[in-house]
Parts: structure tokens; sequence; C-alpha cells
């Protein structure tokens, strides 16, 4: 999957999570980090590999 479409899922995730939680403000960066975690670990769990995204290195 190449970067674009890796940050386009993390900016969707990030602003379902803002709205679920009431839209708060100034807490962009939380949401984009557990947005990021959450899609690392879905791919992590879907990839089969073994191989943990957090240290998997790019390609």
């Amino acid at each position: 999957m190449d970067n674009v479409s890796r940050e386009e899922k993390f900016r969707v995730r990030a602003y379902e999570l803002w709205e679920k939680d009431g839209s708060p403000e100034g807490r962009a960066d939380e949401y984009w980090e557990q947005a990021q975690a959450q899609i690392d670990e879905e791919e992590y769990a879907a990839d089969g590999s073994g191989t943990d995204p957090k240290t998997r290195l790019p390609k």
C-alpha cells in the first residue's frame, strides 16, 4: 500500500474517532496517533506474516 492511501486511511479514521468523541478541539494529534495505531494493528492482523508493524522496515 502506498503512503497516500495509508495517510488517507489515517485521516478518515481520525476524523471518525474525533466525531465519535464529540469533536473536541485541540486534540488532532491524539486522534491521528490513535487512528494510526488502530490501522497498523488491523494491517498486522490481516498480514499474517508475524511482523509487528512498529518494527517493520519500509519497503
